[in-house]
């Protein structure tokens, strides 16, 4: 079987989402998780687009071992060299630089014309070949852009050392059979493409992404651009389970293979949803929470007698019942540190106190502990920024028979602060008592809570998002009281909106904490 790339890009373009910025920590986490997962290159970040940015593509670069790690650049020098300062300290560097081809970008984003386009994508090939032999060049907007200006481009880059051309539906304009054809043309237009692999990149704008990247790859393209849940610009990017369990589960048909540890997905796709706050939908395909549910009675009564009549992948292949730890209060530091590495937790000796300290907490509340409930309370315990508010106490009296009353006790900078208020409900009345305590003008956007593991003492993780004054945060909470958790996560927000408001010379991009 012929051997398909899976370029992640889940902390570049993923993290353009709306809301969905993460901290170095947390991308951190998260590309030690893809490169368990098996991904062949991550796409770390855009090193130019802010400072913090840089960092973090640098500290990655750092630490993985074994996967390509990618910086994006626009065609241009200062970019070019940014990218290439965050990932020289990788294993396997790869810079990827891009250019709008199409008519439209060309004339109003770029004011430049069809010579002058190839002449600074040459140009900025050839600078990114001085520093790495492994350099891709995308044409944005490629599947609006004129099929034989795109092979002349592609032509050029080549001969200029670009290993990987890229064929973004950057709009998700393209439907399944044109964008399979554009693939074709440009493979049998384009003299030396033999010299390089073509790679599509697709967004869900029509919902079509998974569609168009699997037509582009059945029409000779050998890497795929993809993200975790599909999360990106706009409506999203080509996820990258539908595309490896569409590949896995038609191989008879593909004929293709790809590298990921499928096992790897679901516990990837969870952390995702974890750090960015955002929840996958139940009815997304491979990894939610319907995916595997069953419940017209014809349907359980043929998956009871055989699995397949209604299953065409099994839950374990994507590591949905496989994801367990037995972990309890009676667990030591050492088998918490060693579960915390296989995790990809590599924490200090005072974070492991912290952490160790926190977990003991938690499991004399529940009998079992499981990896959700290890990440969760990394994430809340070491993966923050500093705090201007904490919770100290909360007791809140509701029911059918009586006002809904918070009594808070919080700590502010220093300051041992304690009152109470009411509200519609037992949240209502905590959330309006923080308010008045912080005198925070912020607004509550968005409120969702969710189970982080199954069964009647699993916790609860709230995730919330607040505005004010233009800025925007997320919070997170978790507990198994999800009062307090909710709780937790409207502290852990206005923690946020206070160090924005503390750092006002952040960049736009840092600003969606």
């Amino acid at each position: 079987m012929e051997h398909v790339t899976i370029f992640d890009t889940t902390l570049r373009d993923g993290e353009q989402s709306p809301g969905a910025s993460m901290n170095t920590a947390e991308k951190i986490r998260l590309a030690t998780q893809l490169e368990k997962l098996g991904v062949d290159v991550i796409e770390a970040g855009f090193p130019a687009a802010s400072p913090g940015d840089f960092e973090a593509v640098q500290a990655i670069s750092q630490k993985i071992k074994y996967v390509q790690v990618a910086g994006l650049a626009r065609t241009s020098k200062e970019d070019i060299d940014k990218a290439w300062g965050a990932v020289k300290d990788a294993s396997n560097p790869r810079i990827h630089t891009f250019i709008a081809t199409s008519d439209i970008h060309m004339k109003h984003k770029l004011q430049k014309d069809r010579e002058q386009v190839i002449q600074t994508a040459v140009e900025s090939v050839r600078y990114a070949k001085g520093f790495t032999d492994n350099v891709e060049f995308s044409a944005e907007d490629a599947s609006r852009s004129d099929r034989d200006f795109l092979c002349k481009i592609f032509e050029a880059v080549i001969d200029a050392g670009a290993i990987t051309v890229n064929i973004p539906d950057t709009v998700g304009y393209a439907i399944p059979d044109e964008f399979g054809e554009l693939v074709t043309y440009v493979r049998a237009h384009t003299p030396n493409i033999n010299k390089a692999v073509i790679s599509v990149h697709c967004h869900n704008d029509l919902g079509l992404a998974t569609a168009n990247t699997l037509a582009g790859i059945k029409a000779g393209a050998r890497q795929a651009e993809v993200t975790l849940n599909g999360i990106g610009e706009r409506a999203g990017n080509t996820s990258l389970e539908e595309v490896v369990m569409s590949l896995h589960t038609r191989r008879g048909i593909l004929n293709l293979n790809t590298g990921i540890v499928t096992t790897e997905i679901y516990p990837t796709s969870r952390l995702v949803s974890m750090i960015t706050g955002i929840v996958v939908q139940p009815n997304k395909a491979v990894v939610g929470a319907n995916a595997f549910a069953h419940e017209a009675g014809i349907h359980q009564d043929g998956v009871l007698k055989n699995r397949m009549t209604y299953e065409i992948m099994e839950p374990e292949t994507i590591g949905l019942a496989s994801n367990r730890i037995v972990l309890g209060k009676h667990s030591g530091r050492h088998a918490f540190r060693s579960r915390l590495n296989e995790l990809g937790y590599d924490l200090t000796s005072d974070e492991l106190d912290r952490a160790f300290l926190k977990f003991k907490e938690l499991a004399d509340k529940r009998k079992e502990l499981l990896d959700e409930d290890i990440e969760a309370l990394i994430a809340e315990e070491i993966l923050r920024i500093p705090d201007t508010y904490q919770l100290l106490y909360l007791n809140v009296v509701s029911g059918t028979a009586t006002v809904p009353t918070a009594t808070v006790r919080l700590l502010s900078e220093g300051t041992d602060m304690q009152n109470a208020g009411f509200g519609v409900g037992p949240i209502d009345a905590t959330y309006n008592t923080i308010a008045k305590m912080t005198g925070t003008e912020s607004k509550l956007m968005r409120f969702s809570v969710t189970s982080i593991s199954g069964g009647m003492d699993a916790q609860g993780e709230v995730t919330v998002r607040l505005q004010e004054n233009g800025l925007m945060a997320l919070g997170k909470g978790t507990d198994p009281d999800i009062i307090t958790a909710s709780a937790k996560a409207y502290i852990n927000g206005l923690n946020r909106l206070a160090y924005l408001k503390r750092n006002p010379s952040l960049k736009a991009d840092e600003r969606n904490l």
